[in-house]
C-alpha cells in the first residue's frame, strides 16, 4: 500500500508537474499568437505588432490614430517573406538626455520604451526580419533590418498608414525640389496617381490628436512619399533616375529608415518635438565651432542668374554685414571661374577657381578683417565628382560654410551624397547649407554643421511667382518645419498684399506685411537664417533693429496657440530673454488683436519691446513696456501680418 500510496503520490506529482508544463506551454503560445505591443513612458501612446509582422496600428489615450496598417518588404531577385512567427522579443528602456548644437533647443530628451522584434519564416530557409519599434510620449516609430552579409535588392515596402476614420489631412505633392504648397484635404480626395511628400499632417476624427506621418535617418538607405491606395497611405521607395528598378539596392544586410508619427493635443504641439531627431544617431566629436547665426545674401534682390562677380560688389555686402552685426555672407551664384549661371552644372565652370577679377583669399581676409564669414554657393554636380579637391580649396581660402544646390532628388545615391558632403564638411569645420534638398529626417542632430536646407517653397519664389501666400506661411510651420530647420529665406522689406503685389525678380515683393517679415525669424527655424535683401532696402529701415537683435538657435521652444494655415504664436528663449512671433493670413483674425498670455515666463519683471504692424506693409510700430507673467500682452496685427516681442529680465 505504501508503494502505491507513494506511487499515487508520485503519479498525481507527475500529473500536476504535466499539467503546470502544459499551462506554461500554453501561455507561451497564447502569448506568441497575441499582437506585440509597446507602450510609451506614460502609459497613453500604444503600438501594436501583429504576431506575424504583417500588420501595426498606433493609438494614443484611447483614441485610435492609425488603423490595422500593412508591414513588410517587397524583395527584388527573392521571394517575399512570408508566412512569419514571431521568435523573440527583447524590450528596452531609455531616458536619456542628449546635449544639442545651434538648433531648436539646448538638449533633448531621449524618452522611450522600445522593442526588438524578431520574426522567422515557418517554412523555407527560415529567414528572419528584425522590427525594431520605439513608443515616445510624443508619437511612435519602427524600421525593418535583416541580418547576415547577404546582398539585399528592394521594388519597395509593403509599409502603409491607415489613418482611423477618414482623416482630414495637410498634403503636398512630392516634387522633385520639394517647394510646393499645402491642401487640406480628407485621406478620401487625396489622388491615386500623385505620391504626396512628407510629413503628412493630420487629426483624428476625434479631434484629440493631431499627428503627423513622416520618416527619419535615411543613412544607408533611400527617401520616400506616400500615395494613397484605398484608405491607405502607402510607401513609395524613390529609386535612382538611371536604375528605376529595384528601388534599393544593398550589398550586405538591410536596415531602412524609421517610419514615425508625431503626435500631441494640437497640430502645434508637434513644432517642439525631437522625434525626427531622437531616431537619428547623436553627434560625436566637438561641434562646439559650429557658429549659428544670420546671412547677408545677394541673390534675392538680383538677377535670376546670379550677380555679376565683381569685387567691389562683393565688398558692399561684407561691408553691410559688418555694420549689421550678421557674421556671414553668402556669395551666390556666378562667383566661379568660367560659364555663369544659377540652374545648371554647366560643364567649363569651375568651382576651384574665382572668376577672371576675383581674388578669393584676399575677399576673405577683407571680410575677416571686419568680423563677417565668407559662404560659398555651388551646383552638386560640380561638388559631387571632386568632393575632396573642391572643399580643401575653400578651406585654404579660409571660407566658412558651402550652400550646395539642385540635387532635387531623395533616392538612394543622393542619400549617400548627403552623409558623405556633411561628413566632409565636418572634418573641414564647414558650416553645411543644402538647396534643392529633399525634407530633413534628422542628419542634422549627427552633423550640427549641417546647419539648415531648403526643400520648401520659401521666399525666393516671390521672384518667379504669387504662389508664396500668407496661407502658405502660416502653414509651414505646422507641416514642413516639424521635420527639421527650413531656409526659407525671410528678410523681404519690399512689403505689400496678395491684392498689390506684383512678381519682380529683382528687387521683389512679398504679399505680407513688414511685422510678418520680422516674425518669421522667431517662428521658422533655421539656425543659419537669410538676410535676404538688398543693403539698401534696410537702411533706416523700421523693424530691422529687431532683425540684428534675433538669435538663430535657441535654448527652448514653445509653441503658444495657433491653426494651420490661419496664424501662430511661438516663444523660443534664448539665455534669460524670450522672443515672441506671431503671425496671420490674410483672411484670418486679420486687422485684429492678438492676446498672448506670458505665463511662460519665470517670475519677476521683463521688459517687453515690441514691433508690431503699422499703418501700411512696409510700418511697423515700436514700443515698449514691463510685464510679469501674470499678464496679457497685447499685438496688433494687420491682415497678412504680424508682429515680434523681445521679452528680457529687468535687472
Amino acid at each position: 500500500m505504501r508503494r502505491r500510496t507513494i506511487h499515487v503520490q508520485a503519479s498525481a506529482t507527475a500529473l500536476a508537474l504535466m499539467a503546470a508544463v502544459a499551462s506554461m506551454l500554453l501561455t507561451m503560445a497564447a502569448a506568441a499568437a497575441a499582437p506585440a505591443v509597446v507602450l510609451s513612458p506614460d502609459g497613453r501612446v500604444v503600438i501594436r505588432i501583429e504576431d506575424d509582422g504583417s500588420r501595426f496600428a498606433v493609438s494614443r489615450g484611447g483614441d485610435a490614430v492609425i488603423a490595422s496598417s500593412p508591414l513588410g518588404l517587397e524583395l527584388d531577385g527573392a521571394p517575399d517573406l512570408e508566412g512569419l512567427v514571431l521568435e523573440k522579443r527583447e524590450d528596452i528602456d531609455v531616458d536619456r538626455t542628449i546635449p544639442l548644437v545651434a538648433t531648436k533647443a539646448s538638449q533633448a530628451r531621449d524618452h522611450y520604451r522600445g522593442a526588438t522584434l524578431v520574426f522567422r519564416e515557418r517554412a523555407g530557409a527560415g529567414r528572419r526580419l528584425v522590427i525594431d519599434v520605439r513608443a515616445y510620449d510624443d508619437g511612435v516609430a519602427f524600421r525593418y533590418r535583416t541580418g547576415g552579409f547577404e546582398p539585399v535588392s528592394l521594388r519597395g515596402e509593403r509599409t502603409a498608414f491607415v489613418p482611423a476614420g477618414d482623416a482630414e489631412c495637410l498634403v503636398t505633392p512630392a516634387h522633385p525640389a520639394h517647394e510646393e504648397p499645402f491642401t487640406r484635404l480628407k485621406v478620401s480626395q487625396l489622388r491615386a496617381d500623385v505620391a504626396y511628400d512628407v510629413p503628412v499632417v493630420c487629426s483624428t476624427p476625434s479631434g484629440r490628436t493631431a499627428y503627423a506621418i513622416t520618416q527619419a535617418h535615411l543613412a544607408g538607405y533611400t527617401g520616400a512619399a506616400l500615395r494613397r491606395e484605398g484608405d491607405a497611405l502607402r510607401v513609395r521607395l524613390s529609386a535612382p533616375p538611371k536604375r528605376p528598378a529595384p528601388a534599393f539596392v544593398s550589398p550586405a544586410g538591410l536596415t531602412t529608415a524609421w517610419r514615425a508619427v508625431m503626435l500631441g493635443d494640437r497640430a502645434g504641439d508637434l513644432i517642439a518635438s525631437q522625434l525626427v531627431g531622437n531616431l537619428n544617431p547623436p553627434a560625436e566629436g566637438d561641434f562646439s565651432w559650429v557658429r549659428p547665426g544670420k546671412a547677408a545674401w545677394d541673390w534675392w534682390s538680383g538677377p535670376l542668374a546670379g550677380m555679376k562677380p565683381d569685387m567691389a560688389s562683393y565688398k558692399r555686402f561684407i561691408d553691410f554685414a559688418a555694420a549689421a552685426g550678421l557674421p556671414y555672407y553668402l556669395i551666390d551664384a556666378g562667383w566661379a571661374s568660367g560659364p555663369a549661371g544659377c540652374c545648371d552644372a554647366l560643364p567649363g565652370t569651375d568651382i576651384t577657381r574665382a572668376a577672371d577679377g576675383i581674388d578669393m583669399p584676399a575677399l576673405v581676409r577683407y571680410a575677416a578683417g571686419k568680423g563677417v564669414g565668407l559662404l560659398l554657393w555651388a551646383h552638386w554636380e560640380h561638388v559631387a565628382p571632386r568632393m575632396d579637391e573642391v572643399l580643401d580649396t575653400y578651406a585654404r581660402w579660409g571660407i566658412k560654410g558651402v550652400k550646395v544646390d539642385f540635387m532635387n532628388r531623395d533616392d538612394q545615391d543622393v542619400v549617400a551624397f548627403y552623409e558623405r558632403i556633411a561628413q566632409a564638411t565636418a572634418r573641414r569645420k564647414l558650416l553645411l547649407d543644402l538647396h534643392g534638398a529633399y525634407v530633413p529626417a534628422g542628419l542634422q542632430r549627427t552633423y550640427p554643421n549641417f546647419i539648415t536646407q531648403e526643400g520648401v517653397l520659401g521666399a525666393e519664389w516671390h521672384k518667379m511667382s504669387n504662389k508664396v501666400t500668407p496661407r502658405h506661411n502660416l502653414t509651414l510651420p505646422y507641416t514642413r518645419m516639424l521635420a527639421g530647420p527650413v531656409d526659407y529665406t525671410p528678410g523681404g522689406f519690399r512689403n505689400g498684399t496678395s491684392a498689390t503685389f506684383t512678381v519682380r525678380a529683382e528687387m521683389p515683393m512679398t504679399q505680407t506685411t513688414r511685422g510678418q517679415a520680422l516674425a518669421m525669424y522667431v517662428v521658422y527655424e533655421s539656425p543659419l537664417q537669410m538676410v535676404s535683401d538688398d543693403p539698401d532696402a534696410y537702411r533706416d529701415a523700421p523693424g530691422f533693429d529687431f532683425i540684428q537683435r534675433v538669435p538663430t538657435a535657441w535654448d527652448e521652444t514653445r509653441f503658444l496657440s495657433g491653426e494651420p494655415g490661419r496664424d501662430i504664436v511661438l516663444a523660443r528663449r534664448q539665455g534669460s530673454s524670450w522672443y515672441v512671433g506671431a503671425m496671420t493670413a490674410d483672411e484670418a483674425r486679420g486687422g485684429s488683436v492678438e492676446r498672448v498670455a506670458l505665463g511662460f515666463l519665470p517670475a519677476g519683471r521683463f521688459r517687453a519691446t515690441v514691433w508690431e504692424d503699422g499703418g501700411t506693409p512696409n510700418e511697423v510700430r515700436r514700443v515698449e513696456r514691463e510685464v510679469t507673467a501674470a499678464e496679457v500682452l497685447s499685438l496688433r496685427l494687420a491682415p497678412a501680418g504680424g508682429a515680434a516681442v523681445i521679452l528680457e529680465p529687468v535687472r
